[in-house]
């Protein structure tokens, strides 16, 4: 079976884990900006986003199907995440 490629404007193309629980993110079509998830991360309801506490575990962000995605089946909405970022640049999290 041929690998799935990203080719919708709202699919993730390159994701850059950095300082802070932050992400640099670039789509198909070019949009970027940063992800913060520090608020989320630390916050007592994080839900699985409680295990992205862990600096390497947070480092280990990749790109799967066009989202931003962690082991463990953790990933982020890449239609909202795109939409945020096409209005300010940037996307934070609550807690």
């Amino acid at each position: 079976m041929p690998p799935i490629r990203a080719e919708a404007p709202d699919d993730v193309r390159d994701v850059i884990p950095l300082p802070g629980y932050r992400l640099a993110v670039r789509f198909v079509d070019g949009t970027s900006g940063t992800v913060d998830l520090s608020a989320r991360v630390a916050s007592p309801k994080a839900g699985v986003f409680a295990r992205l506490r862990d600096p390497e575990m947070f480092a280990r962000v990749y790109v799967e199907h066009g989202a931003v995605t962690w082991p463990g089946e953790i990933d982020l909405a890449p239609d909202v995440m795109h939409a945020a970022l096409q209005r300010a640049g940037e996307w934070k999290l609550e807690g």
